[in-house]
Order: C-alpha cells, then sequence, then structure tokens
C-alpha cells in the first residue's frame, strides 16, 4: 500500500511532466463521459483537461481528454474503478493529433468574450458584470443566460451548477478562463 501511496505522490504533472513527455487523448464515446471522467480525474489529482477531439479522430463527441502518456495504465486503472472506459487511447504522435484548445477570447475594447467550443459568455470590462451568454443548442442555455446576465462573475451562479448539457458544460468552462483573467 506505501508503493501506491509513493506512486501516486510522485504523479506527473504539468510543473514536472517536462517538454519532452509523450501526451495521449482518452476519446470517449459520448460528452457525459468525458465529463464523469474529468471529475475523477481532476479529484485524484491527475493533470488532464479536457480538448477539443483533432479531426482525424472524432467520433461524435465534440471533447477529448489529454493526459500524460507515461501514466496511461494507472489513468485507465483510476478510470475502471469507476466503470469508465474510453474507446480509445490515441498517442499525440504528429501535428495533426493535436487536440484542438477549446478557448478563444475576442477583445470588443470595452467587452471581452470567451468562447469554449459552441457556448459565448461577453463581459463588460469596467466590472465583469456579463452582458451576454450565446451559442449552442441545447434547451438549457436560455435559462443559463436568464439567470447569468446582469450579474458579475462574481455574484453570478456558476454554470455547472445550473445547467445539464454539453453547452452547460462548455459555459462553465468559458466561465472558468474569464475568471482565470480576472
Amino acid at each position: 500500500m506505501d508503493f501506491l501511496r509513493k506512486r501516486k505522490e510522485g504523479r506527473v504533472t504539468k510543473k514536472n511532466q517536462g517538454a519532452s513527455a509523450g501526451r495521449g487523448i482518452l476519446v470517449f464515446e459520448n460528452t457525459s463521459d468525458v465529463i464523469q471522467a474529468e471529475n475523477v480525474l481532476k479529484k485524484a489529482n491527475w493533470s488532464v483537461r479536457v480538448m477539443g477531439p483533432p479531426p482525424e479522430i472524432r467520433t461524435g463527441c465534440d471533447l477529448v481528454i489529454e493526459f500524460p502518456l507515461i501514466e496511461e495504465l494507472n489513468i485507465r486503472r483510476e478510470l475502471k474503478q469507476v466503470c469508465i472506459e474510453p474507446l480509445s487511447v490515441v498517442p499525440v504522435t504528429a501535428p495533426l493529433l493535436e487536440p484542438v484548445d477549446l478557448f478563444q477570447t475576442k477583445d470588443f475594447g470595452d467587452y471581452l468574450m470567451v468562447r469554449a467550443a459552441n457556448m459565448k459568455i461577453t463581459v463588460a470590462k469596467k466590472d465583469f458584470t456579463i452582458v451576454n451568454i450565446s451559442g449552442g443548442g441545447c434547451p438549457d442555455v436560455p435559462y443559463l443566460a436568464q439567470e447569468m446576465v446582469g450579474k458579475t462573475l462574481a455574484d453570478a451562479p456558476r454554470p455547472r451548477d445550473l445547467g445539464h448539457t454539453l453547452c452547460g458544460y462548455a459555459l462553465e468552462l468559458a466561465y472558468e478562463e474569464l475568471r482565470r483573467k480576472w
């Protein structure tokens, strides 16, 4: 048991993996599996991030998880304990297999917009009041907008606490990115 504890403490993280360390992509059947896997892996302190899949490996799910490839066995074991299995694991070996960054930021002078996947959140730069939420096609987008527009980032409810769709998840990512920039 001490070996496992030490191994877990010695995991590869963004801080210690080094530029030459290999990366892999976990490909899942659906977005729900990606979200659950991300939650499990982050709770266990794995260095992972959700990205857009490269076109060559799209399966219908618009998200993949990037991870340190050297930790594939341990990460698969962690996911198997909660009955989450990726469809495949793809090593990032060529530029065409690079995952796509989900975030795009646009500065409109007085306003700042962050887009994550198809969801956009725009804030007034003077006080970070949310002035618009748009994108996606999920039924909870109007509700998310109603609950968040007009409030500051500090006062608005988190999208993940309100929405339960891919759009709500993408809006949460955009919301977190804006908070990092604030």
